[in-house]
């Protein structure tokens, strides 16, 4: 029997979350599902996944309590019989949840992913709506039991990736398209602009690098409500010439294959999927030890690891790493590894098939 599988998702926004929500629906459709996307119509992932060939059904979703969204919901799912309904964020899990269960017996079952690692306000959206949580890392999984979730309802499906699209060995343009020489040493990220992503903390560790490297040049990838000051600080520190804010980049593979180091001071981490992301191509990491970050990035091996906000121990992991070539080559190998033993795309889907099928023999 072939599982008729509906996503939702009300953020607007793009990042790790919604690109592993795209990541499942290009998965299920490798194996011969059709899963079917429900999200606001200026929703980025609704974007994408029409680009993917997805037939997305544009639901405005303007609260937890929204009735004409429920009920188009609940049209949605009786229509085209759902087997299983996947919610990704706190308001389509109330209004999906809440109209799957008005079909009665034969209702959808329900799974909500946990994408976060903010602690949750309620557990209506865990523990009374949901059939099943799935989460996206070890950590996220403990932190929920020790909310109040049941364990025997929880399980980790970490966040995979499509690993053929890092299997180049062309360089990244990234260089050229800056001006920059062929043997520039480059430090970069690739991170919404939000405070708790650390770029701040990067910046400020800029300046010790340069001492060391006063060649290096650093990009930024992405937006975000920090652009504003995160420019202001860099010309403060008068970093312009070799800090490049670089925006919203649809490329992102080329810009991690133009990288030597991947660095993502990020305070808080349900998993990470720029880490993963990074490793993939081979490119070695420095982070901050905390949340679910050392899943991804083993300290010494793959990647280091520093206390959350200490821009002097990011400024010395940079050095280190910049100057021990063999070392820095070394464990951009091991995380490349690391990424197809444990974060591919086909495994995730595997994982997730796997809570479906369960639920529904239980249901059967």
């Amino acid at each position: 029997m072939t599982i008729k599988i509906l996503h939702t998702e009300s953020s607007l926004g793009w990042g790790g979350q919604e690109n592993r929500t795209l990541n499942e629906l290009i998965g299920l459709r490798t194996l011969g599902y059709q899963p079917l996307l429900a999200c606001p119509p200026n929703a980025r992932l609704g974007v994408r996944a029409r680009e993917a060939g997805f037939e997305v059904i544009d639901i405005a979703m303007r609260g937890a309590l929204d009735l004409p969204a429920l009920w188009k919901l609940h049209r949605l799912m009786a229509s085209r019989h759902i087997d299983i309904v996947n919610t990704h964020s706190g308001r389509d899990t109330q209004l999906a949840g809440m109209a799957a269960r008005t079909l009665g017996h034969q209702r959808p079952r329900i799974v909500r992913t946990r994408h976060l690692a903010l602690p949750i306000s309620s557990l209506f959206s865990y523990v009374t709506l949901p059939d099943h949580v799935v989460t996206v890392s070890r950590f996220v999984a403990s932190y929920l039991v020790s909310a109040k979730v049941p364990a025997e309802r929880i399980t980790a499906v970490p966040t995979g990736i499509d690993l053929s699209r890092y299997q180049t060995t062309t360089p990244g343009s990234l260089r050229a398209e800056l001006g920059l020489a062929n043997d520039t040493p480059l430090i970069g990220t690739v991170a919404i602009l939000r405070r708790k992503k650390g770029h701040a903390e990067l910046i400020e560790a800029i300046p010790t690098v340069l001492e060391k490297f006063p060649t290096a040049h650093f990009v930024f990838a992405g937006d975000g409500p920090q652009t504003d000051n995160l420019n202001q600080r860099i010309a403060e520190l008068g970093l312009t010439r070799n800090v490049h804010l670089l925006g919203l980049r649809r490329d992102v593979v080329n810009v991690l294959a133009s990288l030597d180091l991947f660095v993502l001071p990020t305070h808080q981490e349900a998993l990470g999927t720029a880490f993963i992301e990074a490793a993939a191509m081979g490119v070695p990491a420095i982070a901050c030890r905390v949340d679910g970050v050392p899943e991804v990035v083993c300290d010494g091996k793959t990647g280091l690891l520093v206390p959350v906000g200490d821009s002097a121990a990011i400024a010395a992991s940079i050095i280190r790493l910049l100057s021990d070539n063999p070392l820095r080559q070394s464990m951009g190998i091991a995380a490349r590894h690391w990424a197809e033993a444990h974060y591919s795309r086909e495994v995730m889907v595997d994982g997730m098939l796997a809570v479906y099928q369960k639920l529904l023999t239980a249901k059967s």
